[in-house]
């Protein structure tokens, strides 16, 4: 396989290829559509985007993509809504599935999708969850729809929910859906937790029988000085306690980086930060038996070193500790394309009253693939777990993923009731409610960033209880950026305009609109003016003559739903989509949204000429415009 078959790596394969994760792909976001609070609070029971004849449809994408993670939590009395998924502008749904399915029929199958039955909250349980981890490809575009509207918080109501999918700018080799797909070989890989889900590659141990560290001291376990990569990482250590799991740290160093790549406690490289129970995803955990595992593959090219602290008052001892190290490097790491493992820099455990907490901020190029939460209140029993999770990527002030509730992150729908609970994909672990623990591991939905990643997390419905937070975040980066801002045109500005060649047909002309963004950021206020069309706009941009693809990135008014707009770069319509966002927030109006332009449409060019034409879909009207940032990707 060449770096170029494996850059195309989509769907399906993108799941199975788990040694691949390292390489950093182009032409991928990770988008999220869902049961959010337009408001901001936590109202976040109502999941449709629009009504199309008898059906809500609760999820629309235009362009190819793929679908890596369909949950969908309901009251039992609530009725039953049957799903029907529409490929490719297709008239006639490919797949119409119940949620009593999931888990039981082809290719829905444990461990990749199941029907989870939740906890009782509060006598109206027990709470009813789908949760899915199927890959669904297409090539062209999807929607989802209900036969029911998901609305309502009552008893007998409620359709909460998400949707977490990538979006590609090319849909080159990639096969839409269409339900005879082979899923055996991801299956076997996801029945197998626990064990290597990489290949099998010959490969060296790198054994320490009793490891004894005393306190403050500090131990070697990894020195290499050759390319190679690490495979494994397991440890035996006389038993798992919260204490050795916070005050043993890890740091790893590769290439002779001036800062460590790995530094954050045993509890975060092995998915267990309270330790209170063993639980484990596919790629780290505990096992039953008392031994930690990480299998993320650790590649680099000139040296390895791993350490050991004892940042603790008690002597931390090992019965083993293994590394397992192979110089026959996967040949298509290189050096250029690929990522070095890292952790985000370890956030202790502290309170951000009025404002989310940063679980992880990452900066240059790389993706998320994997994040642990613990949250804690004052007292015990306490319910905690409302916060949103919000992940803001490249400087977006609209989040590119969220969640209804800090739970519904990783997908278990209500809540923490009952330690532990693990699945391939997704783990928690704690007390009732207080304190808890979650883990989630993106192998599919893995979140890219081309300048940085900010992970945040609220205290409560809406920042508004006091929660103390920790954790880290794992991924795959390097320190350079992936792509950088060459033009910007603030429409409204006469100079501006004047500058970019701005005009537009079918003008409905400008207006000035105070509101607020959705996100951490949802009390602050901001007034911008821009222009409205219901025919087209173009201006033109600087970009950089050896850029790799451009990204638009729009200020834009969400007041109305399914804005669309065809793209068209120097006269030639991009084929690949058009620029469509579905949803709507009458409250929080402010929206920044993208559309990245492959390479084929800019490459050697040094001046694009945009071409933006507005296409009636549904109540939108206009198509509406404050602000363009232009990117040029590296």
């Amino acid at each position: 396989m060449s770096m170029e078959q494996a850059g195309s790596l989509r769907g399906i394969a993108n799941m199975e290829r788990f040694d691949l994760l390292p390489l950093l792909r182009d032409g991928v976001q990770v988008h999220y559509e869902g049961s959010i609070d337009k408001q901001g609070y936590n109202a976040d029971w109502d999941w449709w985007l629009y009504r199309e004849g008898e059906e809500w449809v609760i999820f629309d994408c235009d362009g190819p993509g793929c679908i890596y993670n369909f949950v969908q939590h309901r009251y039992p009395d609530s009725p039953e809504p049957t799903f029907r998924f529409y490929f490719d502008h297709e008239r006639e749904p490919r797949l119409v599935i119940k949620p009593s399915e999931f888990g039981s029929r082809a290719p829905f199958l444990k461990p990749l999708a199941d029907a989870y039955l939740g906890p009782e909250d509060g006598g109206r349980g027990p709470i009813r969850v789908v949760r899915s981890f199927v890959p669904i490809p297409f090539a062209g575009a999807c929607r989802i729809t209900s036969d029911i509207r998901l609305k309502g918080a009552g008893k007998g109501d409620g359709g909460w929910g998400h949707v977490v999918y990538h979006t590609y700018s090319s849909a080159e080799d990639l096969v839409t859906f269409t339900g005879k797909e082979d899923y055996s070989r991801l299956t076997a890989m996801w029945s197998a937790a626990g064990t290597d889900p990489k290949p099998d590659v010959i490969s060296e141990s790198r054994l320490y029988q009793g490891l004894v560290l005393e306190p403050g001291e500090t131990a070697v376990v990894l020195n290499e000085t050759a390319q190679g990569s690490v495979s494994s990482i397991q440890a035996l250590p006389e038993a798992f306690t919260p204490e050795l799991l916070g005050d043993v740290w890890v740091r790893a160093t590769w290439d002779g980086h001036e800062r460590p790549d790995i530094d954050c406690p045993l509890g975060i490289l092995f998915g267990n930060e309270l330790g209170l129970n063993p639980v484990g995803v596919l790629s780290h955990g505990i096992t039953g038996a008392g031994r930690g595992y990480n299998f993320f593959a650790m590649p680099y090219w000139e040296s390895a070193v791993i350490e050991l602290v004892n940042k603790g008052k008690q002597t931390a001892t090992f019965k083993e500790w293994e590394i397992r190290v192979t110089q026959e490097r996967n040949p298509l790491y290189k050096r250029s394309q690929t990522g070095y493992f890292r952790s985000s820099a370890y956030y202790s455990r502290k309170a951000s009253p009025g404002t989310d907490s940063i679980i992880g901020r990452l900066a240059g190029r790389g993706h998320l693939v994997a994040g642990q939460v613990t949250g804690y209140t004052r007292r015990p029993g306490t319910i905690s777990c409302e916060g949103d999770v919000r992940v803001h990527i490249d400087g977006s002030a609209t989040p590119q993923v969220e969640s209804d509730g800090s739970e519904s992150w990783v997908c278990y729908g209500w809540g923490f009731p009952t330690p532990p609970e693990s699945n391939p994909s997704s783990a928690y672990d704690g007390l009732p409610d207080n304190p808890w623990s979650m883990i989630r591991l993106c192998s599919g939905d893995w979140y890219p960033f081309r300048t940085e990643l900010v992970f945040g997390i609220e205290a409560g419905e809406f920042n508004n209880q006091y929660l103390e937070h920790s954790g880290a975040l794992l991924y795959y980066g390097v320190d350079e950026p992936g792509m950088v801002l060459t033009d910007e045109i603030d429409i409204g500005s006469k100079a501006s305009e004047g500058v970019h060649e701005y005009k537009s047909e079918g003008s409905r002309g400008y207006y000035t609109l105070d509101s607020y963004y959705e996100g951490d950021r949802d009390d602050v206020l901001i007034a911008d003016t821009g222009h409205e069309t219901e025919i087209a706009s173009e201006f033109t941009v600087t970009v950089h003559e050896d850029n790799r693809g451009v990204r638009l990135r729009r200020r834009s008014d969400q007041m109305t739903a399914r804005q669309k707009a065809d793209v068209f770069v120097d006269g030639v319509k991009v084929a690949e989509r058009s620029w469509y966002y579905p949803d709507r927030n009458p409250y929080k109006r402010w929206l920044e949204d993208e559309f990245d332009i492959p390479e084929k449409y800019t490459a050697g060019k040094r001046h694009l000429r945009i071409r933006l034409e507005f296409v009636q879909e549904g109540e939108a009207r206009v198509w509406n415009e404050f602000r363009y940032w232009v990117y040029s990707m590296l």
